[in-house]
């Protein structure tokens, strides 16, 4: 029901966009999380979006700040995640995850995942 795509293999410094559609009887997504896992790490999030209020108010973990923007096309039931400047370190698979309250909740939905690869 939460469909994540966009992943692939990138140099560093190039960028990528990450999709997550909503399908199916998902009626209370209010907010949407992205996440990664890195091999032998734990997972963690990279950013968030309120979909249900007028401004879609971001927040950004600090590795990501300035590199990684959150959007989304409620028409579409869509959201995105831009990567720019990307980095080894960025290696992992994403995650989506929806929220029934704010940011501050647990993902009660999540996608598959996609991996993404950053490697000359």
């Amino acid at each position: 029901q939460l469909q994540a795509s966009g992943g692939g293999l990138v140099q560093p410094g190039g960028s990528l966009r990450l999709s997550c559609a909503t399908s199916g009887t998902i009626f209370s997504i209010n907010a949407m999380g992205w996440y990664r896992q890195a091999p032998g790490k734990q997972r963690e999030r990279v950013g968030c979006i309120a979909i249900s209020s007028s401004d879609g108010r971001t927040s950004y973990a600090d590795s990501v700040k300035g590199r990684f923007t959150i959007s989304r096309d409620n028409a579409k039931n869509t959201v995105y995640l831009q990567m720019n400047s990307l980095k080894p370190e960025d290696t992992a698979v994403y995650y989506c995850g929806g929220m029934g309250g704010s940011c501050q909740g647990v993902p009660g939905y999540w996608g598959q995942g996609t991996l993404v690869t950053v490697s000359s």
